[in-house]
């Protein structure tokens, strides 16, 4: 898959800052890395021990996708769970997070200190398409596991030049795809609307919505995009509106989802019907709108719902949020940001338990030959699957509606892989 633009002005913000420090930080990093013996002789050994295992991860704690960052509470309450149970195979996590303010040359910052002075095992989780796009060339370089990256850009699984990075949940042309066979199916010569981030994210889930559209009657009549620093989307949503187009499809991050669900529900001369993407489809994103004005919005998951009552003696969600409530008691168990990452978190506890060797290397061969891994937070026949020619570890969705105060979970899963073929480069 070509680089778009996105990810070349990542390379280009870094490339500076890389080759300058390239010699010296390569002389450290040689004197700081440690080896296995026996059977793994020679492979990485830095950040884990008998005992421990040093993750980092890189999250936007601040700025304008800061609702992102409680996504490593969930995380953090994960590992501190498992850890008083005796950590992962004897080991105690230390996982250390880094707010980069969702900015990529700041990405490239807290990368570099969580490798050269925290001396972590891997960089786990760098949340953003620009961010990991910044910083996928260096951990690449150093030879450092990026595994489950939170963004679900189609490249960081069809990419064959950068082994040690791994995306997890469905990359967006899969959850493109699965709005595109609802609408096939239910509203056949439906006009769409689009609101979308002016980036690879927002590029990738529109490409994948209308390549999936191709040959059928529904049609995309309108589109807007929207740079992640602008103070609204207001402008964007009025002219669409003026498209009269009976869909719109909303591909925003969380600031920006709210804006256009409020533009939406203001603007009662336009009712389409409203799909919003994944990634901005939590309860804390249509709060603030209210919930009378969010009914009948569609939106797509592939893990359970905390606050759905059908998973109210859930094992696993019962786990989280008792979990949650100890380790993390100022976040909110319903919010979805919590749940996404107690289940990523989890997906990283199955590759190391899978490790053959206990090093990076084994660590970054592990996430490639995941084979129908289960994983108690997804939702029921969505597993991990991963395998040569195939580094998408998710590819399964099922559609919700909101309803009430929550959303409802409607049809089946949809196994994008089975439904479309494999997505290729």
């Amino acid at each position: 898959m070509r680089k778009t633009t996105v990810l070349r002005a990542a390379a280009a913000a870094t490339a500076a800052l890389l080759t300058a420090t390239a010699c010296s930080s390569q002389r450290g990093q040689d004197a700081q890395n440690t080896a296995a013996d026996g059977a793994c002789k020679g492979q990485q050994t830095t950040g884990i021990t008998d005992k421990t295992i040093k993750l980092g991860g890189i999250y936007p704690l601040s700025g304008p996708a800061s609702a992102y960052g409680t996504i490593s509470k969930g995380v953090a309450a994960y590992f501190k769970y498992v850890n008083g149970k005796g950590g992962i195979d004897g080991r105690t996590v230390e996982f250390t997070v880094r707010d980069d303010g969702y900015q990529p040359p700041k990405a490239v910052e807290e990368a570099r200190r969580l490798v050269e002075q925290e001396k972590v095992f891997a960089v786990f989780q760098t949340l953003g398409t620009p961010s990991t796009a910044a910083v996928w060339d260096y951990l690449n370089k150093q030879k450092v596991p990026q595994p489950f990256v939170a963004t679900g850009a189609s490249v960081w699984g069809s990419d064959d030049k950068h082994p040690w990075t791994l995306g997890w949940q469905p990359n967006y042309v899969a959850e493109a795809r699965v709005y595109a066979k609802y609408l096939k199916e239910e509203k056949p010569k439906a006009q769409v609307a689009v609101l979308y981030q002016n980036d690879d994210f927002g590029k990738d889930l529109l490409g994948g919505f209308k390549k999936a559209l191709a040959g059928s009657g529904v049609k995309v009549v309108a589109a807007e995009s929207y740079e992640v620093t602008d103070p609204s989307v207001s402008a964007q949503m009025a002219s669409l509106a003026r498209s009269k187009a009976d869909v719109l499809l909303d591909i925003t991050t969380p600031k920006f989802g709210s804006q256009a669900l409020a533009a939406d529900a203001k603007d009662t001369k336009w009712n389409p019907l409203h799909i919003v993407n994944n990634v901005a489809s939590s309860a804390a994103v249509l709060r603030p709108v209210g919930f009378k004005n969010v009914q009948g919005v569609v939106s797509a998951t592939y893990f359970k719902d905390p606050a759905d009552p059908q998973w109210a003696n859930d094992p696993e969600v019962k786990t989280y949020k008792k979990a949650l409530h100890a380790y993390a008691p100022d976040a909110d168990p319903a919010n979805q940001f919590n749940a996404y990452g107690w289940a990523v978190a989890s997906s990283l506890h199955q590759a190391l338990d899978a490790m053959k060797c206990p090093t990076r290397e084994g660590l970054r061969d592990a996430v490639r030959d995941l084979k129908d891994v289960k994983v108690g937070m997804l939702l029921p026949g969505v597993t991990l699957s991963t395998g040569p020619g195939d580094a998408f570890p998710i590819e399964t969705m099922q559609l919700m509606r909101f309803k009430g105060e929550r959303w409802q979970l409607f049809g089946k899963p949809v196994d994008t892989r089975k439904e479309f073929g494999p997505l290729t480069k």
